[in-house]
This record gives structure tokens, sequence and C-alpha cells, in this order.
């Protein structure tokens, strides 16, 4: 039960923290909704098709659903912790400065091109939460 619940949860953060005006945690300025459309028509599936394939519980179905969970795992990482580390592409950079620059911030902002902000790090720890009883839910399956 606990697997269907975290891809909600999940799913309910991110609507929260990009439709409803919680500055500092986020910065909903006219200028990025036209961003924020696109990541939620491509990001909200997600979370429903695992907590959907986990009700199921369907061995493809489970292996589906952890599948999903490691691609948002992947894309978070190589969205936040790759530029956080590394070198942010000029396309990460334009959306950090226009959406993310006034966000609240938790690590250490000098000398990264792109800071990973609380909202994304709580974004980060439900995705590992999702993972995890995504895949215990599978391996029980």
């Amino acid at each position: 039960m606990i697997a269907v619940i975290v891809p909600l949860v999940w799913l309910g953060w991110l609507v929260v923290t990009e439709w409803v005006p919680m500055y500092p945690l986020n910065d909903l300025t006219p200028g990025n909704l036209r961003h924020r459309l696109l990541a939620a028509s491509i990001n909200y599936p997600f979370p429903l098709l695992i907590a959907g394939g986990v009700a199921l519980h369907q061995t493809w179905s489970l292996i589906a659903a952890t599948a999903l969970c490691v691609l948002i795992l992947v894309g978070h990482v190589q969205s936040w912790w790759v530029p956080y580390f590394g070198t942010a592409t000029p396309q990460q950079r334009e959306t950090y400065l226009r959406d993310y620059t006034r966000t609240l911030k938790v690590i250490p902002t000098q000398g990264h091109d792109v800071v990973i902000d609380v909202q994304h790090l709580v974004v980060g720890v439900l995705s590992l939460v999702m993972f995890g009883t995504t895949l215990a839910a599978t391996l029980a399956g």
C-alpha cells in the first residue's frame, strides 16, 4: 500500500510546488508558465503509472513501475546533481537562471552554475523513497 501512496505524494509535492506560490520555496513568475506546463505534461503521468503498476500487482506492471522509478532518478540526477558537481549545459544554466536563482537553497552555492534548491531536494528524497518502496513491492511480488 505504501508503494502506491508514495508516488501520489511525489505527484502532490510537484503539483503544489509548481502551482501554489510559496516564495522563496518556489518562484512562480509569469515568465516560467510555459516551462511549468511542459514539465507538468512530461512529469505528472509517471507517478500515476507507477502507482497504477504497483496497485495492479502483476509481475510485468511491477517491473515497469520499477523501471519508471529508475528513469525518474536518472532524470533527477542528470538535471540537478550532474550540473551541480560537474558542468551545466547552456540550457540548464538558462533554466536555472530563469526559474530557480531566487529559490531557497541549503547546500553551498558558491562556484556552482546550477544549485539544487530545497524544492528539488525534497523531490530527490521522494524519488529515492518511491524507488525503494516500488522495488520492495516488486521483489515481494
